[in-house]
């Protein structure tokens, strides 16, 4: 199978910085994969690298086996990539409808208003008051109006930037639930995740990266049960907290490169 993502030997830094060393990753079709690591690993950097944010030094990202390296943002959500960053999702001024509308731009005219309509339909708390200010909504409102935003381009994949950070408990299990319905919808997911564990649990494969390389990837499920990465990068052998499950099938992990 030919992959949706492929990242090829990526280097990416800021100034005379070399975050990215050589990292590679793929996602294909409807697949959520996750990427952790420790702080500094150069999660995030990969993702702005890969969705144009920052101009990668050296190797190769494809989207559907096109050449998509360094393209502008822009081009890239009109090619069914997006992007939800970490912080400043959402704008704030405008209320939920128009966060949403704003976001639609890229889509010919005729389609944005059934396209608002169908995203709006996957959040039923977000379309109960549509009129409602972004800057009201609770933390984990806000995460899922980013969402709604993101989706209404109608992406192929989604790159998320710590979709989890900064929310209690409940709005975390709010918001993983809803990637999963996402996904289900046939929409590949690449996020950056914190939480480990929780999102290894609901994801099919799974990347470790550190200081800017691969350290580990498999099958999500092999991760989460391999006593070294529980011990090095998951907080120790525990088992998740969640109750999602991994859907991956069961293999063995790479070795650290």
């Amino acid at each position: 199978m030919s992959a949706l993502l492929e990242v090829e030997r990526l280097e990416a830094g800021y100034g005379d910085a070399l975050v990215l060393r050589g990292v590679d990753v793929r996602a294909d079709r409807g697949q959520i994969v996750s990427i952790v690591g420790p702080n500094g690993a150069g999660k995030s950097t990969l993702l702005k690298a890969v969705y144009g944010l920052l101009r990668p030094r050296a190797g190769r990202v494809t989207l559907a086996g096109e050449d998509i390296t360094g393209e502008r943002p822009d081009r890239l959500t009109r090619r069914g990539l997006n992007f939800v960053p970490q912080t400043d999702n959402v704008f704030p001024r405008l209320s939920i409808l128009e966060n949403v509308q704003v976001s639609a731009v890229p889509l010919p005219r005729r389609e944005r208003k059934a396209a608002v309509t169908s995203v709006l339909e996957l959040f039923p708390a977000l379309a109960e008051r549509p009129r409602r200010a972004a800057a009201s909504l609770s933390g984990g409102q806000r995460k899922l109006l980013a969402l709604a935003r993101a989706l209404v381009t109608r992406p192929h994949l989604l790159l998320l930037d710590e979709p989890s950070a900064g929310l209690a408990p409940a709005a975390a299990d709010l918001v993983f639930d809803k990637l999963t319905e996402i996904n289900r919808l046939g929409i590949a997911i690449v996020m950056v995740e914190q939480n480990a564990r929780r999102a290894l649990a609901l994801s099919h494969v799974g990347y470790v990266l550190d200081m800017g390389r691969n350290a580990y990837q498999g099958p999500a499920g092999m991760l989460l049960a391999d006593p070294r990465v529980g011990e090095l990068y998951l907080g120790g052998s525990s088992t998740t907290a969640s109750s999602s499950t991994s859907t991956s099938t069961p293999a063995g992990t790479s070795p650290p490169t």
